[in-house]
């Protein structure tokens, strides 16, 4: 489990394909603490340390994970946010986090607002999930706080620490990022929703 507070950034050093698998080696300040069978969070995507090093480890997504996130679309040197699991005596700062995705949403716009900044996002409604307003959402593995919430869209204000320490700042319109709804939404509006009947 996480909590969305952003610990470091990694950088992706390597992508090399194997069969449907797609291993990314990243370089961290992270590295030397991490452990193989260890859980950590990329952008939002819990990723299982498979390799270690001083200065670097390596995480292996299968095709599940590359269909549902924007891991596929990850370059050498781009910069992903990083979180380790929440200790059990941890503080939550944050909200519940599974670090699974539930779909890929779209940078629609950026507003700056001289002292911080507003993101306005877009994503397919039809498979469901909802915001609303001044409820959580994980953005890139970033737990936020939503406004203007409405299917299929909602904003997030990022003030300026936020900004230099997670990769919003390096966002674009057009940019896919990973969402993560509400754990506690997600369970009421599958209870309204109803169970398939077998």
């Amino acid at each position: 489990m996480f909590t969305g507070i952003i610990e470091a950034f990694g950088t992706i050093k390597k992508i090399t394909q194997e069969g449907t698998n797609i291993h990314f080696d990243l370089t961290s300040p992270l590295a030397s603490e991490l452990k193989i069978d260890q859980s950590l969070a990329h952008d939002g995507v819990c990723l299982t340390v498979v390799k270690t090093s001083d200065e670097e480890y390596r995480v292996t997504a299968v095709q599940e994970t590359l269909d549902k996130t924007n891991l596929s679309s990850w370059k050498e040197g781009k910069k992903v946010n990083l979180e380790r699991c929440m200790p059990a005596n941890g503080r939550f700062d944050g909200h519940i986090v599974q670090g699974h995705v539930d779909q890929i949403g779209k940078v629609k716009r950026i507003s700056d607002q001289d002292g911080s900044w507003i993101f306005d996002f877009e994503y397919a409604d039809s498979t469901g999930n909802v915001t609303v307003e001044k409820g959580s959402i994980t953005i890139n593995g970033t737990s936020l706080t939503c406004f203007n919430s409405g299917p299929g869209q909602f904003s997030v204000a990022i003030i300026p620490y936020t900004y230099e320490h997670t990769n919003f700042h390096q966002l674009q319109v057009g940019d896919e990022v990973n969402l993560e709804f509400d754990i506690v939404g997600k369970y009421i509006a599958r209870m309204l929703k109803g169970y398939p009947e077998e």
